[in-house]
């Protein structure tokens, strides 16, 4: 069975078909989902879904491109919801500077990306860290203010170089490997999952985006997760099944899950 650790299955894509596809998950291999909140918004819609099906997970945050919605009443709301009962983890949360390219935007995520990983170490809930073009600050701050946690959580849709990667292992995170994987163009990200070991590697989709090859260009789901878990283990030279129990049980471990 495969754990998918990054899903976005509230997405309006999934409107039309998604109490069927949600369904159809666990005869394709997919044992748990943790569904990921990216606004105020989402995060609310992230946890009706947790509560619908006994399989997801939910995963409370902001994400910097969303940080407008953010204030000291939002802000009190989302804290309360890392004391769900489906709530896993605190995500996802972090910096973008591809998207977002003003002082004062990056500035202010900064400020809330400080805030929810606060959040995080005062609730003990493990996060999922979004990070592009962000390197030496996402870095810096997660130095600054997550040294000391058992768990940190995982870098998600990791793009950096394994060295970095390597650095981000030494702190106790996970590395999030997906679609981009299968890429032909993906030499770094293939690169970390070589340097790396299997004990610090997650899977994910980023479903409805980032879908794997032979699927590039559709809407992703989590059943795209076995072209990732197949390229892992080419790379790695070991079997399928070995790369999905290992990848289960360091998904277990991070957030807690059975």
């Amino acid at each position: 069975m495969i754990f998918e650790t990054h899903a976005h299955y509230d997405d309006e894509v999934f409107n039309e078909d998604r109490e069927q596809l949600l369904a159809g998950l666990p005869e394709k291999g997919i044992g748990r989902v943790i569904n990921v909140g990216a606004s105020i918004e989402t995060t609310r819609t992230t946890l009706a879904l947790a509560e619908a099906y006994d399989y997801i997970y939910a995963a409370v945050g902001v994400h910097p491109s969303d940080i407008d919605g953010l204030n000291e009443e939002t802000y009190s709301w989302l804290k309360a919801q890392t004391a769900h009962l489906k709530t896993v983890a605190v995500g996802e949360i972090g910096l973008d500077y591809y998207w977002d390219k003003e002082p004062e935007v990056q500035a202010a995520q900064r400020e809330w990306f400080v805030r929810q990983l606060t959040l995080a170490g005062e609730t003990d809930l493990p996060v999922i860290i979004h990070s592009r073009d962000a390197a030496e600050d996402t870095m810096r701050i997660l130095k600054e203010t997550g040294r000391f946690r058992e768990h940190p959580g995982v870098i998600h849709c990791y793009s950096y170089s394994p060295e970095q990667a390597k650095e981000y292992v030494k702190m106790g995170y996970c590395i999030g490997v997906g679609g981009v994987v299968t890429f032909k163009n993906a030499k770094k990200l293939r690169q970390t999952v070589e340097q790396i070991s299997l004990e610090h590697i997650l899977l994910e989709t980023d479903c409805p985006y980032m879908a794997p090859e032979p699927h590039r260009g559709t809407r992703n789901d989590s059943s795209n997760l076995s072209y990732v878990a197949a390229r892992i283990a080419e790379i790695k030279g070991v079997s399928v099944q070995e790369v999905e129990q290992t990848t289960w049980e360091n998904a277990c471990r991070v957030f807690g899950v059975r």
